[in-house]
Parts: C-alpha cells; sequence; structure tokens
C-alpha cells in the first residue's frame, strides 16, 4: 500500500489534546481516506485496528490525530470494551483526576461529566461539582451508565467518521489473516449479522480484541493461563504452568430498585444449581457462591458482605448496591428517578466454573451462558431469598435494567474479560517489577524510597494494586500491594511478528501482573502508546522494535508521545 506522507507534530496549543480531538485540523485534516471498494469487499487504510474496547478507542483517537486513516471493527454494537458492553465502571488509582494517566483519557473522563450536564437534569449542586459522579459509587470517582460511556465515544469519534477517515465496523468479527514473512498482510472481516465477508489491508495490525483473538489468526507466539514459579521467578506464581488458569470473567447486569413494586424476574432454568453452589477453592472458598459473604481478597479469611437497595447502612459490611452504583437519584432533581441504578459485579457472580481464554466457539458460548444463568439466579436469590433487616427474605422491588445495558436480557453485551491470551512479548513485567513485596528484596529499598522498576523505554504510565480474582484453575483471590508503575515499550512488541501489536490485556505481562495492567485507564494508555508508535514508525521508515533499540530514536518517540499528553514517569516523591 502506497503511503502518504506523515505530517509531523500536531499543533496544541495550549498543550491541550483537546481541540486537537475537538476540530481535526493539522495532521489529521490532511489525512487521506479510507480506501473502500464500490462493493464493499476491501477496506484499506493505513492501520486495521480489531476491537473497539478502551484501547483500540485510544489507539485509533491517537492514530486519527497524527495523520493516519483507521479502519476499526467490534464484535459488538458498542464501543467501549469494559466501560460499556461489558458494564464495569472505571477501577482507577487515587490520583486520576489530577495525573496517572494520559491527557486523552481525563478529557474522556471530563466528556462524560459534560454529556451528563448537558442532557441530565441534575440538581444545581450536582452541576455545579467538577467532578461529578453521577452514582457516586464507592468503586470509583466516576461512576456512570455504560451506555454514556459508548456515546461520548461515537461523539469523539464523529468528525473523523464524517470526513471518511475511520471507519468503524460493528458486529464484525476477523475470521482470518494472511501472513507473509512475520508481516499481516491482511484480515479477512466477517459481519456476524449476515455473514457477508471483506477483505481489511493496511501497514500496521492492532489487536485490541478482548481475548487476543488476533494471536492465533496470524500465527504470534503467546502464552495462557497462569505461570509456573520456575518460569517466571514471581512470588505469588504456582509450582507449574496452568494454561488454562484464568480469572474469572463476569456476566454483569444493572438493576435499581422501585420500593412497593415487584418486579421478579422469573426462575432461571438453573437457578437451584446456583443457589447451592459452593466453588471449590484454593485455600475455600466462604460459603456458597450466592449468600452475602466472600473470601476477604487480602487474607482469604470469610468476610460479610452487606445488601439494601435503598442505600441504608449495613453495619461493618460494605452495602454491595452502592458500590458499582451507576446512578444516585440525589443527583438529579426530586423526583425524576424512583430508586438508584447500580451495576452487580459482584464476587457472587464470578464465574469459576470453565475458562473462555482459548477454547472452541462452542466451549466459549457454553460458559457464557451458564455465566448469564449465574447471574440471573443471582437476582432472582435477590428478589426471592436474600436476607431482610427486618426478618423477611427478598426485594421484589430489584429492577433488571435492560434499557440501561442496551440487550434484550438485561445481561452485559459481552462477558467481563479479566484475563486473555498474552503475546511473547521482546520484554515481559514480571512481579519483581512492580509487586511492591518483591520489588522490596531485589531492589534492597524499602519505605519512601520504594519504586516500581525504571524502565529506558516508558511510554506510559499506570498504577493499581496486583488484583487477580478466583480462577478457573480453583485459585482463591491473589490480591497484594504493587508500585506506580511504567508501561515498557518492549512488553508491547512481539518476538516475531513486525506490524501486528497488541491494545488490550494481551501484552507481555505474565498472569500475577496482568493483575495490576488489566483496568481502565492502563488500557488506555497501551492504546494511545501503540496509536502514536505507528505513525512514528511510519515517518521514521523503521520498524518498531527499532524505535526501542535505537535510544535516538526511542527518545524522539519518548518526547512525541509526551508533547501529546503521555505521562512517561511519575512525579517524584
Amino acid at each position: 500500500m502506497k503511503r502518504r506522507d506523515f505530517i509531523g507534530k500536531v499543533a496544541l496549543g495550549t498543550g491541550s489534546v483537546a481541540s486537537v480531538l475537538a476540530l481535526p485540523v493539522s495532521a489529521a485534516s490532511r489525512t487521506r481516506e479510507v480506501t473502500i471498494q464500490e462493493n464493499g469487499s476491501t477496506y484499506e487504510a493505513d492501520l486495521v485496528i480489531a476491537g473497539a474496547g478502551l484501547g483500540g478507542c485510544a489507539a485509533a483517537l491517537a492514530a486519527l490525530r497524527n495523520g493516519l486513516s483507521v479502519v476499526m471493527t467490534e464484535e459488538t454494537d458498542w464501543l467501549g470494551g469494559q466501560l460499556s458492553q461489558q458494564g464495569v465502571p472505571p477501577d482507577e488509582h487515587q490520583w486520576i483526576e489530577t495525573h496517572g494517566a494520559p491527557e486523552l483519557y481525563r478529557l474522556f473522563r471530563d466528556n462524560i461529566r459534560a454529556y451528563y450536564k448537558r442532557h441530565y437534569p441534575l440538581t444545581a449542586e450536582a452541576a455545579a461539582n467538577e467532578r461529578l459522579n453521577p452514582g457516586n459509587g464507592s468503586v470509583s470517582r466516576l461512576c456512570h451508565e455504560p451506555k454514556v460511556a459508548h456515546r461520548v465515544l461515537e461523539e469523539m469519534f464523529a468528525p473523523y467518521e464524517s470526513a471518511r477517515k475511520i471507519l468503524i465496523l460493528k458486529e464484525t468479527k476477523v475470521a482470518s489473516a494472511t501472513v507473509r514473512e512475520n508481516r499481516v498482510q491482511d484480515l479477512v472481516l466477517e459481519d456476524t449479522r449476515t455473514g457477508n465477508r471483506a477483505l481489511a489491508k493496511g501497514s500496521y495490525f492492532v489487536d485490541a480484541t478482548e481475548l487476543g483473538e488476533l494471536l492465533p489468526l496470524t500465527g504470534t507466539e503467546y502464552i495462557t493461563g497462569s505461570e509456573s514459579k520456575s518460569d517466571t521467578g514471581e512470588l505469588h506464581a504456582g509450582d507449574r504452568h496452568r494454561p488454562d488458569n484464568n480469572q474469572a470473567f463476569t456476566v454483569c447486569f444493572a438493576m435499581d430498585y422501585v420500593k412497593g413494586e415487584d418486579w421478579t424476574i422469573s426462575k432461571p432454568e438453573d437457578y437451584t444449581f446456583w443457589r447451592d453452589f459452593t466453588p471449590e477453592m484454593r485455600p475455600p472458598w466462604a460459603g456458597k457462591m450466592l449468600e452475602l459473604n466472600y473470601s476477604n481478597p487480602r487474607n482469604l479469611q470469610p468476610k460479610e458482605l452487606g445488601f439494601h437497595p435503598e442505600g441504608h447502612p449495613t453495619g461493618d459490611s460494605l452495602n454491595l448496591m452502592l458500590y458499582r452504583r451507576i446512578l444516585h437519584k440525589a443527583n438529579f432533581k426530586p423526583g425524576f428517578y424512583q430508586g438508584d441504578a447500580t451495576i452487580v459485579n459482584w464476587p457472587q457472580n464470578d464465574y469459576v466454573s470453565g475458562n473462555i481464554v482459548d477454547v472452541s466457539e462452542a466451549d466459549f458460548h457454553r460458559h457464557v451462558n451458564a455465566g448469564k444463568q449465574q447471574s440471573l439466579s443471582l437476582l432472582y436469590w435477590l428478589q426471592t431469598e436474600a436476607p431482610r433487616p427486618d426478618g423477611g427474605k427478598g426485594w421484589p422491588g430489584l429492577r433488571l435494567r435492560n434499557d440501561l445495558m442496551g440487550t434484550t436480557d438485561g445481561l452485559a453485551k459481552y462477558p467481563y474479560v479479566r484475563e486473555s491470551r498474552r503475546i511473547k512479548a521482546l520484554f515481559t513485567v514480571l512481579e519483581e517489577h512492580v509487586g511492591a513485596e518483591q520489588r522490596a528484596q531485589v531492589s534492597g529499598l524499602k519505605g519512601e524510597e520504594l519504586a516500581a522498576a525504571e524502565f529506558y523505554d516508558s511510554v506510559g504510565i499506570g498504577y493499581y494494586h496486583i488484583d487477580l480474582h478466583p480462577s478457573s484453575g480453583g485459585d482463591n483471590y491473589i490480591d497484594f500491594g504493587s508500585l506506580p508503575f511504567q508501561i515498557p515499550l518492549g512488553s508491547l512488541l512481539p518476538r516475531k511478528m513486525e506490524n501486528l501489536i497488541p491494545a488490550n490485556k494481551n501484552i507481555g505481562t505474565t498472569h500475577i501482573t496482568n493483575g495490576c495492567f488489566r483496568l481502565h485507564p492502563v488500557e488506555w494508555s497501551i492504546g494511545e502508546a501503540v496509536g502514536m508508535l505507528v505513525p512514528f514508525a511510519l515517518e521514521k521508515g523503521v520498524a518498531p522494535r527499532t524505535v526501542r533499540e535505537d535510544r535516538l530514536l526511542l527518545h524522539a518517540f519518548q518526547d512525541f508521545i509526551r508533547s501529546q499528553g503521555i505521562e512517561t514517569r511519575w512525579p517524584a516523591k
């Protein structure tokens, strides 16, 4: 494919990425259009992205603002991945409002708040709050409806779509790939509604799918499951490599509460099984899975959880209704909402009964359908059997909100995936690089001096504690402290493939370190770095790995990404 000239740096004016996105100018204004043959059988662009989750969207926006044309596919009909189609409010670190993520990610968050302020009847106090949290959920400083994330992303892409600089193909998956000499030539795309197929050609390809779907299709080397201690030297690794031992996935759903009404769903087909289900875990689980208790992630001791749909105190226990609450009626004019709405992504509907990574399509759907039954059984249990403070059972006013999830069955469009295939990368992030305990052992540092490993090829930063949910192989929670970390360029580059780059949970981490790299802002950071690596490599006429190997090129690339709002180092303590 003939490549058009790259137009250097984008002028950022006052230093804000917002101006570039609001009015595509400079390089972006001179991007050639996506080429589409008349019969729609072939699409051609500089960059082809599979998966429109946060990593895919960030990669696309970064590439677009730097003059590339983009084709992006999405298996569902919503953009936003774990934040929208999977229904998970953002898991973020405590500094997110000011630093620790790209400027573009914080702009995206601001746009979500602005969406509520434009369209919703907020109270005067809520409308004036610069840091509005629509749901006031305790899990995040920005708990909001999944559909709003999708709509805001669509707004951010709108000018580029209008100019045909990006083509977004929803309800489309990659069926196969053509590879020659470690380079992807094209992808065969399939419309999941019609079965029609088309060809996507590009200079570079990005795997931003939830499960690393392009890796086996392209012959890219990868690993799955949990590594052995002998392979990685990690303190929390197991004794052997277990390829099918992956974190639980969750089929999330939204519900609200209408006091005095009965919204009880039909009894799920597998309700009796899930009501009585006790997972086999090491160490043992706290009791039956649907009960309001679980294993405390930090010490694995039984821990009680609370639930009251009206937000009333539940003693010392966390009220699950408030945890991922996405609409708090107190933020809106009196009477507008009958009750609060929340996302159910709890220990009680984590699916540990099977693995969906690197399995057949039939097994994938079998386990996802079982996960749906588990979630519906949890709702039915809450409506009919959950203990109430007055000694009664069940909250029939709990209402399944299919409209908030954009589905007919009320469940998320796609399971919340915590773990994926992972590339065998030029560099793999290990626990000794980011885990607090092992980092202290290998560095000899402690207290205020203790810090994550410094990576010379850093292309972003992130933070979250290492949080592994119970696994398909029977591991209970693995949850321990980590350190604010850098994202090394080497972890984004496959060992052999030259023009395929990961941009989701499929980068060069381990089962252990994926636990802190898998969250929303880190995935976005990975995607944005990838979306800037491609135009830089094209402009310089070099392979991405050369950017890492040549220190002058690497420093130029790091200056380039920093000029557009990507942080590569945490501020000094």
